[in-house]
């Protein structure tokens, strides 16, 4: 059988043009490569070099076959080093998921802006869903990573790594009175939206943020009322800026700046807090996963 390295001693053999300055190059034995070059004429069942008082030259079909030789070790030589690259994490493909909310937090975008600078060869593929999706998309490996704000209730085989705590603000109709004046330049307590119609993200799309509202409107002594559950957060603000109601969200959310609506913060003594959350199969991370994993922990450890 032809072995890699009887190609590449054909060709060392046809550079130098004398089996002992290839020897040399190959680092091996003058006898031992002038016997596999034999072995190789063998099987290959014709003469590829011919002997000359002072070296050797390749036969017309030695020349065919170091021409090929030298585009296959090429094609192996590139396929060593593409793979070396993944597994460094340079190439490859990487395809990360992050919750709307999640989507406009600044370590997100800094996140894969670094993975983006560090590998630009590898190819990123982005997907916005809920946590309930990202998660099952997980499972399915059609994710390798998710940004997530509620817990994860499908936790088997997954490894789930806590981020941050991010504040959450009101988010009002900029005509509000909670908005304007000096009470828009104070915190607002909970309590002072027991009257209002609230607009939460759909509970199936995000039940931690919207569990969490619930409850700590229940612990300021209400019920909220709820007049719209959106799919988005996006969605949220949107029915925020026509007037149909107030809502909660997390703070990062503010950088949106959306027309017609003011955010405002809410009293530190609330306990509403909007987790960062990051996903991923259990196991050893490799490629291009591994360099954003360690991307993360270092960003998010700063």
């Amino acid at each position: 059988m032809i072995e890699l390295r009887h190609l590449r001693y054909a060709v060392a053999v046809a550079e130098e043009g004398h089996i002992t300055r290839a020897a040399e190059r190959l680092g091996i034995h003058q006898p031992p490569l002038s016997q596999q070059i034999r072995a190789l004429e063998a099987q290959v069942g014709t003469p590829l070099f011919r002997r000359l008082p002072r070296g050797v030259e390749p036969t017309e079909a030695g020349r065919t076959l170091v021409e090929k030789a030298r585009l296959i070790l090429r094609d192996v030589d590139m396929a060593l080093e593409a793979a070396r690259r993944t597994g460094r994490g340079q190439e490859g493909s990487l395809a990360i998921g992050f919750t709307s909310s999640a989507a406009f937090h600044p370590l997100v975008t800094e996140m894969v802006r670094g993975i983006r600078d560090s590998a630009p060869a590898v190819k990123l593929s982005l997907e916005e869903s809920s946590t309930t999706d990202l998660i099952e998309a997980l499972h399915a490996d059609r994710l390798d990573v998710a940004f997530v704000r509620s817990p994860v209730e499908r936790a088997d085989g997954l490894v789930i790594t806590p981020l941050l705590q991010e504040a959450m603000l009101v988010a009002l109709p900029d005509h509000h009175a909670l908005a304007s004046g000096a009470r828009g330049r104070r915190r607002i307590p909970l309590s002072a939206l027991a009257e209002e119609t609230f607009i939460l993200y759909r509970r199936p799309s995000g039940p931690g943020l919207y569990d969490g509202i619930i409850a700590a409107c229940h612990a300021a002594g209400f019920s909220p009322r709820v007049g719209q559950e959106a799919p988005r957060l996006l969605s949220t603000l949107s029915l925020v800026a026509a007037g149909l109601g107030i809502s909660i969200i997390p703070e990062s959310m503010a950088r949106l700046e959306t027309n017609g609506i003011a955010y405002r913060p809410l009293d530190r003594a609330v306990p509403l807090l909007a987790p960062l959350l990051l996903a991923r199969r259990a196991g050893d991370p490799t490629g291009p996963l591994a360099r954003f994993i360690r991307i993360v922990q270092a960003r998010a450890g700063e």
